[in-house]
């Protein structure tokens, strides 16, 4: 090697060494002390100093740091050390605990050189002391749950990381209601109902500690049971629905519903149920499962890191980095049985408001009861990316009304809806000019992202928000109806969907769409999308004005490919170069009647070999209407569209029509989410 080579390297060494002391350096441990300096990673030899033991700590420690320094003067890292950190409140900075652009304080996890340990932040408690017993004539275990007399009822459990089925009856699907005293107005609710014989018993044991969970529309309502009539087969609900318990708009026929945490219905493996007269928990292991050795955590709180700032000082720059968050429940108030749309005032494990520039990176939350993550009033420039939410009580990312310019990127936001199926991937409110980008969001029972909270032309705060490079697949999952993979509501100029794959959107009944653009839906361009296996239709538009379509792909919905529900004074959409292919159903559902409407430049093939039809009219009526002078009725020439692969060959005809193949290429977060951990 020779001197310059060397003298580079070593400049390059001391330029490492000297960065690495530029940070501040604090440590927590399970074996640590919050008396402690919080210096050490480890205890030293004479256990007189060494990490701080909690969360609480360090905060204390960088308040100290602050104080005595004037400020922060150097960026401030806590690293914690291996373990589960159980917390008996959730974990809350205010302005006193932020850092600033060049000094930011970070919460990760122990990093060595094969990566990071592993660190959960629960809002849990463990359950231990099981014993064996009796129930139902089968060998189960109970246990008593700590701080019941407090008024703890968890609504969860995870044993051995992994999330048990509390007892449910029918065991999959639900029953239908036989009746139910309904109203005129669908957004009427009840209190009771009448079922089928043997459904619901009053002879149940703890009857008021039994839950009904009924379906209707895109929405479910949890109720505790008050009585049971058995001569007359109803029941009498201690909170009425939030909708009427009828199937969707058809107040004759009776909703669908499911029954939790019954305990005759203990009688499979993997179940639990929670006795609340008693406050005993009871489990049925799993076939070959030690359940001596086994660890039980149930949820008891319902947040885990509250960041709450003011409008005169926010919280910035606090970074939370290869953490697991995990355990949280939301229990109902007496008041209220659910909420009208996308589980909106459940709220998120991780809760912010007045937060600027604070960041979330390869976390994961997942065995939650709630959202996971929920940006409030003033928050502003925060980001979500490579992060693992799943197997979620609730939905993933929440921005609320009063938040601006939030990033949810290259996350996995997946298997949701567990307590509230109405939830979605990503929401967004009363919130401008925010990016949802390359996330993977899969098998939810409602919606994959939705944005705005405006129904109607009035004006909305929903606008220039960004939607793109989103892989979303297996939404609605026949659970519930009137949903979409994206969804969007209200006036919102400036907002943008675009290459975003989408497939397999399927509803209960009615509305299972790829792009639904609902109630105001106005100035939005959607654009280069694929969307494909839908139910009820690619795309469809309820009512709306100004929303430009163009160089999408829609391809194999069941009932119709495009949906319009309302005829309007207005130009509801121009629809160009866009290719729609299919094999069954129609390619026009709804309501086309009126003309004001502008479409053009398409490719139009049904793979079937029937006649295509435009809402009952020939391709020549259609062109006397003034719709699709330069379209054309023809095969596109893809790739392989039996086995999803939509990309076109180079003689397509489309691109005769100024079609270009949308770039769906990297839809998706663009490298591994979640927690680096060891290998």
């Amino acid at each position: 090697m020779t001197i310059l080579g060397s003298v580079i390297i070593l400049a390059a060494l001391l330029a490492a060494s000297a960065q690495s002391a530029q940070i501040d350096h604090l440590y927590v441990a399970p074996n640590g002390s919050d008396k402690w300096s919080g210096r050490l990673a480890a205890p030293n030899k004479a256990k007189t100093d060494g990490p701080l033991a909690t969360l609480e700590g360090a905060r204390g420690a960088i308040r100290r740091i602050k104080a005595e320094c004037g400020g922060l003067k150097r960026p401030i890292v806590v690293q914690l050390r291996n373990g589960t950190y159980f917390l008996d409140r959730p974990f809350e900075l205010t302005s006193d605990d932020g850092g600033t652009k060049d000094c930011p304080v970070t919460y990760e996890a122990y990093r060595t050189a094969k990566g990071v340990e592993r660190v959960v932040i629960s809002g849990g408690r463990a359950i231990t002391g099981f014993a064996p017993t009796e129930a139902n004539g089968l060998d189960v275990i109970a246990a008593a749950v700590p701080g019941f007399k407090e008024g703890w009822y968890p609504d969860q459990l995870f044993v051995n990381d992994r999330r048990a089925h509390r007892t449910r009856l029918p065991k999959e699907g639900w029953y239908t209601i036989k009746s139910a005293p309904v109203g005129e107005q669908w957004s009427e609710g009840q209190d009771s109902f009448s079922f089928e014989e043997g459904e619901i018993k009053s002879s149940w044991r703890n009857l008021l500690d039994v839950d009904v969970v009924a379906l209707t529309l895109w929405i479910e309502s949890r109720m505790p049971i008050e009585s049971v009539d058995d001569a007359n087969h109803t029941v009498k609900l201690a909170k009425r629905s939030r909708f009427w318990l009828a199937s969707d708009f058809d107040r004759n026929k009776g909703g669908r519903y499911y029954i939790e945490n019954v305990f005759e219905a203990l009688d499979t493996p993997g179940q639990w149920y929670l006795d609340r007269s008693d406050g005993r928990l009871y489990y049925y292991p799993l076939p070959g499962e030690n359940w001596r050795e086994a660890t039980f955590i149930a949820p008891r709180l319902e947040r885990l890191v509250q960041i709450t700032g003011t409008a005169e000082k926010p919280v910035e720059y606090v970074n939370f980095r290869n953490l697991r968050f995990a355990h949280t429940q939301h229990i109902l108030p007496p008041d209220r049985s659910g909420s009208a749309q996308a589980a909106v005032e459940v709220p998120g494990a991780i809760y912010a408001v007045f937060a600027r520039n604070c960041e979330f990176d390869r976390c994961e939350v997942s065995h939650i009861g709630t959202y996971a993550v929920e940006f409030g009033p003033g928050c502003s420039r925060n980001t979500v990316r490579r992060c693992l939410i799943c197997d979620m009580g609730a939905g993933g990312v929440k921005i609320g009304h009063g938040a601006e310019r939030i990033t949810v990127s290259d996350n996995e936001i997946a298997d949701g809806g567990k307590i509230f199926p109405s939830a979605v991937g990503v929401w967004i409110g009363s919130s401008p000019h925010n990016r949802v980008t390359h996330n993977s969001i899969h098998d939810l029972n409602y919606t994959g992202v939705s944005v705005g909270w405006s129904w109607g032309y009035a004006k909305s705060a929903a606008v220039d928000n960004l939607v793109a490079s989103n892989h979303i697949h297996h939404i609605g999952r026949g659970v519930l109806s009137d949903l979409g993979g994206i969804y969007t509501l209200g006036v919102s100029p400036g907002t943008i969907l675009r290459n975003n794959l989408i497939y397999d959107s399927q509803s209960y009944s009615y509305g299972g769409w790829g792009i639904y653009t609902d109630e105001g839906s106005t100035g939005i361009l959607i654009a280069n999308n694929v969307v494909y296996r839908t139910k009820t239709g690619g795309f469809h538009q309820h009512y709306g004005k100004q929303n430009i379509v163009t160089n999408n792909i829609f391809a194999f919905a069941a009932e119709h490919q495009l949906q319009r529900s309302r005829n309007e004074p207005h130009t509801s959409f121009t629809f160009q170069r866009n290719i729609v292919y299919y094999d069954t159903g129609a390619l026009l559902g709804g309501n086309w009647g009126d003309d004001n409407y502008d479409m053009d430049y398409n490719l139009y093939w049904d793979g079937s070999g029937r006649p295509i039809t435009f809402a009952g009219a020939s391709l020549e009526q259609w062109h006397k209407r003034g719709h699709d002078e330069h379209s054309i009725i023809a095969d596109p020439l893809f790739v392989d569209p039996a086995h999803d692969d939509f990309r076109l060959k180079p003689d397509s005809p489309a691109f005769k029509l100024g079609f270009k193949q949308p770039d769906i290429s990297n839809v998706g977060p663009r490298e591994a989410v979640g927690v680096k951990s060891r290998p």
